[in-house]
């Protein structure tokens, strides 16, 4: 047997006994800790801001006190900023389990396991975080003060999600007209975003005539920028990392090998944090998105060229394959997760899809220029203003639709693992069935 081979199948058995020890794992930490609730008092701490989510109506401020994380909920202004040193005072408590969400696990599988809302906060201190980080966040921040001074609102708000993670500009409406629309992922910065925009990225520069080997650089490049101007969160590099497997796979023309490059990311990242496996939605649906890609896109696209009748696929049907892809792959965890399916939904992305390419390339030019030579930015504002109204017109004029989308409150945990069976024999069935009449036939 195979080097190759023998450490696959150790990263498969790794996997699956990770999949069901996860849950000890989790009780074990919740071991000996304090629940927090039974404490009246209120206690001080000092820490360092470690990480800073602005919302639409307050902030979240992960803290790092000592060896213990503790999330605090915090009004908008005063604002903090990453590597701040504060001292807070108010009381702990231990994060609620809803009984749709248990944002207890949810919090638990990053080391997070009290909470505080509205403590008093003093700042001690500033610009003690990691300097490669501190830059990053200071790069994010200065670019998104330039755009909002160039691109007139709601379109800033809209870019701002796309290229740089920054949600709490758009309204909540807005964000429902998105679910209805079923085109929340082109806004929410996740790891199936991610290796979505490498793909449409790698198509639009081979179609406008690069060379395989410079598309694949390029792509790399750009993946490297949007990771930076987010911010460079954990989930994002998680995510990049599989998408460099999947380009890696791809500028050698050998897709299906990169099927064991993402088992082997998967037990290297287990390895670290054995809890993303079960808790760690995003996680999932970025390992189920390049499932996708790698195994159903291929059939779609077969598919494509003989309704078609093509040898080649242009652009659009391109990208409507690889969204499709994804889409088909993460399907029943997004039902399950977010109980709800948009009859629209394919509809809407065949408007949109085609053109994000554009809008991602487009923006990110926009973001650099907006900071480094304001008169290209002004010039690339107008291009970029009108796909981006478009995107935002189209999005809220479907979701007024009667029954574009309904809720799914059916949708019980065993049919997950039914439909990945039958999604399973619908894409190996023939090569299963070869080998057993190969069996026969000896």
């Amino acid at each position: 047997m195979k080097y190759s081979n023998i450490l696959l199948s150790f990263c498969f058995f790794f996997i699956l006994i990770i999949f069901f020890i996860s849950p000890f794992l989790l009780e074990n930490k919740k071991e000996g800790l304090i629940d927090f609730n039974d404490l009246e008092r209120e206690i001080s701490l000092r820490g360092k801001v470690v990480s800073v989510d602005i919302r639409a109506e307050h902030t979240k401020l992960l803290i790092k006190s000592g060896d213990d994380l503790v999330l605090i909920n915090v009004r908008k202004y005063p604002e903090y900023e990453y590597g701040d040193i504060v001292k807070i005072r108010g009381r702990l408590e231990t994060p609620i389990e809803f009984p749709d969400f248990n944002y207890r696990e949810y919090l638990a599988k990053d080391g997070i396991y009290s909470v505080m809302y509205y403590p008093k906060i003093t700042l001690l201190d500033k610009d003690k975080g990691n300097f490669f980080y501190e830059k990053i966040f200071d790069f994010k921040k200065n670019i998104k003060k330039k755009i909002e001074m160039i691109m007139p609102y709601p379109e800033v708000s809209l870019l701002g999600a796309l290229t740089l993670g920054n949600k709490q500009g758009l309204s909540d409406e807005f964000k429902e007209d998105l679910n209805i629309s079923g085109v929340r992922h082109i806004a929410a910065i996740s790891g199936m975003h991610i290796i979505i925009l490498i793909e449409i990225v790698l198509f639009l520069f081979i179609w406008l005539g690069f060379w395989r080997n410079h598309a694949f650089y390029f792509t790399l490049l750009v993946l490297f920028l949007f990771i930076i101007m987010i911010g460079a969160p954990a989930s994002a590099v998680r995510a990049g990392i599989m998408g460099v497997g999947l380009l890696f796979a791809q500028k050698m023309g050998r897709l299906s090998s990169s099927g064991r490059f993402m088992v082997f990311a998967c037990a290297g990242m287990l390895a670290f944090n054995p809890l993303l496996l079960r808790y760690d939605v995003g996680f999932q649906l970025s390992f189920l998105a390049v499932f996708g890609i790698i195994y159903i896109m291929p059939l779609i696209k077969n598919w494509f060229k003989k309704v078609f009748k093509k040898e080649r696929l242009g652009l659009i049907l391109e990208l409507i394959a690889v969204t499709l892809a994804a889409q088909i792959a993460t399907l029943p965890l997004l039902l399950y997760s977010f109980g709800r399916v948009s009859i629209v939904s394919p509809l809407v992305n065949v408007l949109i899809v085609p053109i994000l390419p554009y809008v991602m390339i487009l923006g990110l030019a926009f973001n650099l220029a907006s900071i480094t030579w304001l008169f290209l930015g002004k010039i690339l504002a107008w291009p970029l203003y009108f796909l981006l109204t478009y995107i935002s017109r189209l999005v809220e004029q479907v979701s007024k639709i009667p029954f574009a989308s309904y809720e799914v409150n059916w949708f019980e945990w065993w049919l997950i693992p039914m439909y990945y069976l039958v999604l399973l024999l619908l894409i190996f069935g023939e090569k299963i069935s070869l080998f057993f009449n190969k069996k026969d036939s000896l």
